[in-house]
């Protein structure tokens, strides 16, 4: 009776253990990979908090080919030899089918050899400096010719801006992206000593020094402007200091490629009404879309002072465009969902279309906005379409010859169309 009653239990117990087993691993796993401290916690922490609730709607519409959909997160705490290991971690370890993640392009550099490795499949949401496109990275951030390039070329022509500033922070976007556009302004006449170039570390705090150069710099009686690819908390004293020494935004003009709606929430913005910031979307924009995605942004993080912001917009972008490939495939298997992501379209919350290219980057429209003193941007200029991203500088010696196209028979990420020669990754 007793052992009678011993193998009923067992035979109980694997009962309810088994299904529980198969629920818990019949779940598609969503990676986060995202600073969560740090000195880019002031930026990321938000783009975690997206992926959240596009993962919680996703499951409230039915999850994905009959599956719910499970976040893992985890910290790379702005370390960027960190963001390998947790990128490992997630693949390896945690056996996610997709990761949404990164924002220096240092952090994504340092994922990048583990995806390509592991076949792992990255949505990269920000601004970056372009010269590069992986078959395991899908760039839903802006290309230069999405972002810097015509935040320039609003500066020249709409400004009237004939001495430049191109002030960053000390890491590779900074400095490939200034290169790229010191490049561009010597090609459009400006000359040598009307470029003034200046990198800074992670969360530098003292500007004064910085500043003061910057202002004099712009006393020369040519109207000058600063391009800022500074990134992280340090944009808080720098706008501070820009306050402290009276610099307005009718005397140099700052327009910020990492400065946004997020950041701003954290500053006395009225000192800064009328600096500017080049994105491809601004909370302001008015469309039936935006304004339903800010509802529901609100109502899940559950405070209406929480403002939505451009690389959240990329987010929103890259996760519905991964869910569409992976309905048309009937699988997460990331070679399969990588060349269905190809080709697919879906709205933006500006009121248009995004669509994934062969080269693995979006079509989107450039917005300038102008900051206002509720820490939001009025839009001031926008293209009057989409821009195509360009994964190759056609400005820089080296890249202007070189295309990226992952579709048959070129499968390539920097494919020399002089040569005809592919040299590096390929499928």
């Amino acid at each position: 009776m007793k052992n009678s009653f011993k193998m009923m239990s067992i035979a109980t117990a694997l009962a309810l253990y088994v299904p529980a087993c198969l629920a818990a691993g019949d779940t598609i796993r969503v990676g986060v990979l995202h600073s969560l401290s740090g000195t880019m916690a002031i930026s990321e922490t938000t783009l975690k908090d997206t992926v959240l609730m596009m993962v919680e709607e996703q499951n409230k519409a039915g999850g994905l080919l009959g599956k719910k959909l499970e976040a893992v997160v985890v910290d790379p705490a702005s370390n960027w030899p960190l963001f390998a290991e947790k990128a490992r971690e997630l693949l390896e370890k945690e056996k996610v089918d997709v990761v949404f993640g990164c924002w220096t392009s240092v952090s994504r550099k340092s994922v990048l050899p583990v995806f390509e490795e592991l076949n792992g499949l990255l949505f990269y949401p920000v601004q970056y400096e372009g010269e590069e496109s992986s078959r395991n990275i899908f760039y839903t951030g802006a290309a230069p010719n999405q972002q810097a390039i015509p935040a320039v070329d609003y500066l020249m022509n709409d400004l009237s801006v004939k001495r430049w500033v191109l002030a960053g922070t000390d890491y590779v976007y900074p400095r490939t992206t200034n290169k790229i556009l010191e490049a561009y302004l010597k090609a459009k006449g400006v000359a040598a000593e009307d470029i003034l170039i200046n990198y800074t570390p992670f969360g530098h705090a003292d500007w004064q020094s910085i500043v003061a150069d910057v202002r004099k710099f712009g006393s020369a009686g040519k109207k000058t402007a600063v391009v800022s690819t500074i990134n992280g908390d340090a944009n808080v004293p720098f706008y501070k200091e820009l306050a402290n020494q009276g610099i307005k935004a009718t005397d140099i003009p700052v327009v910020a490629f990492s400065v946004g709606e997020e950041e701003l929430s954290g500053l006395d913005t009225k000192p800064l009404v009328g600096h500017l910031a080049a994105w491809n979307y601004f909370q302001s924009v008015e469309t039936p879309e935006n304004a339903a995605f800010i509802k529901r942004w609100k109502s899940f993080i559950k405070d209406d002072k929480r403002v939505t912001n451009d690389p959240m917009e990329a987010h929103y972008i890259g996760f519905k465009m991964w869910v569409k490939a992976v309905e048309k495939v009937g699988t997460t298997d990331p070679t399969k969902v990588g060349e269905a992501l190809i080709g697919v379209t879906v709205p933006n919350l500006t009121g248009g279309f995004a669509t994934m290219f062969q080269n693995h980057h979006l079509s989107k429209p450039v917005l300038i906005g102008e900051i206002q003193e509720d820490g939001q941007f009025a839009i001031v200029w926008e293209t009057p379409d989409v821009v195509i991203g360009d994964a190759w500088s056609n400005f820089l010696d080296g890249s202007k010859d070189i295309v990226a196209d992952w579709t048959f028979p070129i499968s390539c990420g920097n494919f020399n169309i002089r040569t005809g020669k592919c040299s590096g990754q390929s499928q």
